[in-house]
């Protein structure tokens, strides 16, 4: 079998790498002309690195990431809300990386190259069309070249061709109305220096984690401003790279320096912000023509919250390489990765349209906005625990499941 897989982000390259050490052929094609560290950070969560362990990348992960130890949410004066262990200190068998998105990805691409050969990992190969026979599938790039294989898999991302040919009438991502202002700066390290905080509610929030040291001590950290607006606010296609204004939400976050965490210094201390609409798009009634499935965000976009748009790609781009490895043939391995990959991440995108486990602010701030004295007194412990394992349960990560969980690493043979 031979698979062509559109797309070089993380779920792409997982794909192929999770397909080249399950003995299936693949190549990757990516529209842009090099793959550049390019972006923020984000969070791997223990199920997504379990899968990038299990595929011999725990090592590097470990040397490109920062293993998070905690989490915390508080409100928009800076007391706790909730707070936990993370990655081996909650239980779990594997870690929970923050990490620079684009390191990432060119860790990926360079152990792609190095696992299948450099030639089978293509930049500058835009899809311009695709066709399926019995025999097998075609894509066909704006170079005029093509490539040919028994199966195409598309993981080309929210503005995913294949999508659109799929689903010519969908028109673009929904817009939920909140803006996102991401960046990262140099500060002193905060609470156990590898803590990921979110504070605020549904409207406001500033979300922030280290992804790194500087040589003199100080934190690379990551941080996104978040503010929410009318749905008819005018917004520019969603673009990681478009430059932001620090001017245009600093005022927001003006008076949030909580002792232990000043925000409005950490917003001043970036060299560059970067601005972003929130947008997903509906889960779909079907991901799978023939040949041809979707995967990560071509399949799911999803919020940015509960740090699983790249985990759920990996924990795809694994689970269909399984399928294609252990199944008759390449329709039925398809169907049985869309079978348990399109319900699961559907509930995830509802779940964050519903604001995931970040609800639990929600109801701090809907109870008690000017702050508390006891918080116990505002929510019972027990409600903020259904809220925040419930979503692991959903997600696929709650520490019992995940650590029993059967490896989904094709049986070696003999």
């Amino acid at each position: 079998m031979r698979a062509i897989i559109i797309g070089g982000g993380i779920g792409g390259l997982t794909a192929a790498l999770a397909l080249q050490a399950a003995g299936i052929e693949a190549e990757v094609f990516e529209s842009a002309a090099e793959v550049r560290p390019l972006g923020v950070g984000i969070n791997l969560q223990p199920h997504a690195v379990r899968e990038l362990t299990e595929l011999g990348l725990g090592e590097a992960l470990a040397a490109t990431g920062l293993a998070t130890q905690e989490f915390r949410y508080a409100n928009r004066f800076g007391q706790t809300i909730w707070a936990e262990p993370r990655g081996l200190a909650a239980g779990y068998r594997w870690p929970q990386y923050s990490i620079h998105r684009g390191r990432l990805q060119v860790l990926l691409w360079r152990a792609a190259e190095a696992r299948l050969g450099a030639a089978r990992v293509q930049a500058g190969k835009r899809l311009v069309d695709v066709t399926q026979d019995a025999a097998g599938v075609t894509a066909r790039f704006a170079d005029d070249t093509s490539a040919q294989g028994d199966v195409l898999i598309a993981a080309d991302g929210i503005h995913s061709a294949v999508r659109a040919g799929f689903f010519p009438g969908e028109g673009a991502p929904k817009w939920n109305g909140a803006l996102l202002w991401r960046a990262t700066s140099l500060a002193p390290p905060f609470l156990t220096g590898a803590s990921m905080v979110q504070a605020g509610h549904r409207d406001t929030k500033f979300v922030c984690y280290p992804i790194g040291s500087a040589p003199d001590g100080r934190s690379i950290v990551n941080w996104i401003a978040e503010q929410r607006f009318p749905t008819d606010t005018p917004w520019s296609r969603e673009d990681w790279n478009r430059p932001g204004r620090i001017e245009d939400f600093l005022p927001i976050f003006a008076d949030w320096n909580f002792g232990w965490l000043d925000v409005p210094a950490l917003i001043r201390a970036a060299d560059a912000v970067y601005e972003f609409p929130m947008v997903d798009r509906d889960p779909l009634p079907w991901w799978t023509r023939g040949r041809v499935t979707l995967l990560g965000d071509a399949a799911h976009p999803m919020y940015p919250i509960g740090s699983n748009g790249a985990s759920q790609a990996i924990l795809d781009a694994r689970w269909l390489a399984l399928q294609l490895a252990t199944r008759p043939n390449a329709e039925a391995a398809l169907a049985a990765y869309e079978a348990a990959r399109r319900p699961a991440t559907a509930a995830v995108v509802e779940a964050n349209r519903g604001d995931g486990p970040d609800r639990v602010m929600d109801i701090v701030h809907a109870r008690a906005p000017l702050g508390f004295e006891r918080l116990e007194e505002v929510v019972p412990r027990a409600e903020l625990e259904a809220t925040v394992m419930g979503y692991k349960r959903l997600a696929g990560f709650d520490p019992e499941t995940l650590n029993r969980r059967e490896s989904w690493s094709v049986p070696a043979a003999g």
